[in-house]
């Protein structure tokens, strides 16, 4: 039976490396972008590298919950199981914006989107024999000392690095709560850090992080989805579910990451935050 991923940010990057690497293995990929232009390049682009395979280019912003809920819509539309979610879009943004949905942009894409499409693709991942969910995170996850219970969207006052930190340790605790609640229903779950890519990611990011990332040795998107795509192949035994990983390899995480308490916490919020909004 063909396997089917789901794969968000595949238009370009990582994602766009690791959906022509399943392609290419004889996967159905249903790949996710915002840009039109690079969402209809990346769909011809898989389609030769997987000699005309079931590829299926989809568009969504994930900072805005109501095109998350559309899109899980759209995807449950075009299939009966899913064997593989890759939370992978996401990103740093200039400078703070408030969404028209009055969520803070930077951590509600790379965070609250994700949560309200993996949820709402939950009775698909289920409905799969080995399903996996893995979301791409970032060293960031390690650079704070835990998420700002009181105000999780703005953790440093009008701070986008914070923003991005904040959501890239959400996706980590995110993975370990996601094992935590459905691991006994055969559900298996990672985050892990790609490296630093060489990908559009720093078209969008602050000066000031642009000059600090301008001089670091890149990696290609290739190299950067290696980790991910070993993360789906590897037996799951093998595996921590709920883990955190780098160079295919665990990496220790941040401290806070594995507390069922902070988990518990953050899915409460998450959900408090997105009700209403989808």
């Amino acid at each position: 039976m063909v396997q089917t991923a789901v794969i968000t940010g595949a238009s370009a990057g990582v994602g766009l490396a690791a959906a022509k690497a399943l392609a290419l293995e004889g996967w159905r990929v249903i790949g996710v972008g915002r840009n039109a232009e690079r969402c209809a390049a990346a769909e011809t682009e898989l389609r030769a590298a997987a000699s005309g395979g079931d590829v299926t280019m989809l568009r969504a912003d994930l900072s805005l919950m109501a095109d998350a809920a559309r899109l899980a819509d759209e995807i449950t539309a075009l299939t009966d199981r899913i064997d593989l979610l890759a939370n992978n879009a996401g990103g740093m943004i200039p400078e703070p914006k408030v969404t028209a949905e009055g969520l803070e942009e930077c951590f509600a894409g790379n965070h609250l989107g994700p949560f309200v499409l993996t949820t709402r693709l939950l009775p698909l991942l289920l409905a799969a024999p080995h399903p996996r969910v893995i979301n791409t995170s970032s060293d960031g996850s390690e650079m704070i000392p835990g998420l700002n219970w009181e105000d999780l969207q703005d953790p440093l006052k009008q701070s986008p690095g914070a923003s991005y930190c904040s959501g890239k340790l959400a996706n980590v605790i995110f993975a370990t709560e996601l094992a935590r609640r459905y691991g006994g229903e055969g559900l298996l779950a990672y985050s892990f850090h790609p490296g630093t890519v060489a990908s559009n990611f720093f078209s969008h990011v602050p000066e000031t992080t642009r000059t600090h990332t301008d001089a670091m040795e890149k990696i290609t998107p290739e190299q950067g989805a290696e980790t991910l795509l070993w993360l789906n192949s590897q037996p799951a035994e093998s595996l921590d579910n709920g883990g955190y990983y780098h160079r295919c390899a665990p990496r220790v995480p941040n401290p806070t990451a594995h507390d069922p308490a902070n988990g518990a916490r953050l899915w409460a919020l998450s959900e408090e935050l997105t009700s209403g909004r989808t």
